[in-house]
């Protein structure tokens, strides 16, 4: 993953995000991905691309007796010890393809958008299972693979301006998708709904739950929300090592 979250503009544009400023309760996805928690208490939880610490934060709340953060950007690792320190939490700058992942060293790895950046998902569930202790979960939420393979990212607009649809292109050819997210360039990676499943299992994961983000009764009224119903933007997965 490059550095863009360490750029000026990048991470000026992204503290202005609701999730930014407000936490887990403004994100979309959350009220779908809580209930996937496992219970923490006395657990040691990794948090892959922690980014301001919220997933943190709550799995410290809620009882974890040890949780790492890692992140690549040095920014988004000093607003985690700013916004969401706690003595049970221990924040790092790593990349998640670097880290060196310890056998049999978490209960529960959690991920949240980040995986959609790493090219290769494969050697990091591989790195995931060795990691978790027996029964351990992977929970995590990835760019749904309709939303990476959308032409741009962006809805096709009628005359009027208002989406029409969402148009998806080259969606069996897994790769580098270049869009653009806060006005800037991002680089970013589809990968196919049959390549992460099939992951999983290769890995010796047992799949448990696989859900597609949708905004809460709550959000719908929000500007621009209900057109998340017309198409998927997350997909929420917990697999389960069985041995």
């Amino acid at each position: 993953m490059d550095n863009l979250y360490d750029t000026d503009d990048f991470f000026t544009a992204y503290a202005q995000m609701p999730r930014s400023r407000e936490g887990l309760s403004a994100a979309g996805e959350w009220h779908q991905l809580e209930p996937l928690i496992p219970p923490l208490t006395d657990k040691t939880v990794l948090d892959l691309g922690c980014g301001y610490g919220w997933h943190c934060k709550y799995a410290a709340d809620h009882g974890a007796a040890w949780v790492l953060g890692i992140d690549q950007s040095q920014r988004m690792i000093c607003e985690a010890m700013a916004r969401n320190a706690d003595p049970r939490i221990t924040y790092r700058v790593c990349d998640l393809v670097e880290y060196d992942y310890p056998t049999a060293a978490f209960d529960m790895v959690i991920s949240n958008l980040v995986l959609h950046y790493v090219p290769d998902l494969d050697p990091i569930f591989e790195k995931v299972h060795r990691t978790l202790k027996p029964e351990g979960t992977f929970l995590f939420n990835i760019e749904h693979p309709v939303f990476t393979a959308g032409v741009r990212q962006k809805w096709l607009l009628g005359e009027n301006g208002d989406p029409v649809a969402w148009p998806v292109d080259d969606y069996f050819y897994p790769g580098p998708r270049e869009t653009v997210f806060l006005d800037q360039p991002v680089l970013k990676y589809h990968h196919t709904l049959t390549q992460t499943l099939t992951g999983l299992r290769r890995a010796s994961f047992t799949l448990d739950h696989v859900e597609e983000a949708q905004p809460s009764m709550e959000m719908l009224t929000l500007p621009g929300m209900a057109d998340e119903m017309r198409r998927p933007m997350m997909l929420l997965v917990r697999a389960v090592k069985e041995r």
